[in-house]
């Protein structure tokens, strides 16, 4: 809404009629449609490798996703890992232009913005999208990600990360196993 305000502003301050023939705002293309079956409130179940050979760490949470505008998913969620409570933001939307998703992550146990860029395959319920940040091997490294999250039904997605290691493999790192509610 500010942005329309300040290009109403603007076009005013220009001399011009605000009657003058303003450009079609843009619409939502079938790839942001797309997002929209992430979206929704679900009960979270989450996997963690915390290292190689050691069991996996799990926790429960929340997420709250809705699109924004028909252009972006943003997804809320909330979860607590070994007591401490975890907080995150996903953003997730398509650059016709580039013809790729993109999108970010952050979360309130880390100070990395995590960057996102990812293609949907040919189902259109699988969404891939690659990053890189610190290694949780060792922080001191960069290391590639990838990310899928894809929808089972239109009750049932998973997010799964991988973590490019030394010898170009990918190992899981986390699943988190999503439930629509009821």
């Amino acid at each position: 809404m500010k942005c329309i305000t300040l290009a109403l502003l603007f076009i005013a301050a220009m001399g011009c009629e605000v009657s003058a023939q303003v450009p079609e705002m843009p619409k939502p293309t079938k790839e942001h449609e797309a997002l929209d079956q992430f979206a929704g409130e679900w009960t979270a179940t989450a996997e963690t490798v915390a290292a190689p050979g050691q069991e996996p760490l799990k926790c429960e949470g929340t997420e709250s996703a809705k699109l924004v505008g028909g252009f972006w998913l943003v997804s809320h969620g909330e979860a607590s890992m070994m007591g401490m409570p975890v907080k995150s933001v996903l953003t997730i939307g398509y650059t016709p232009a580039t013809k790729k998703y993109v999108g970010t992550f952050i979360c309130s146990v880390d100070s990395t913005h995590w960057t996102y860029t990812g293609t949907m395959d040919d189902s259109g319920k699988k969404l891939t999208l690659e990053t890189e940040g610190p290694s949780p091997l060792d922080p001191s490294k960069k290391a590639k990600f990838r990310e899928v999250l894809e929808l089972h039904d239109k009750d049932h997605k998973t997010f799964t990360s991988f973590l490019q290691t030394d010898d170009g493999n990918w190992m899981k790192i986390v699943t988190v196993d999503y439930r629509r509610k009821k």
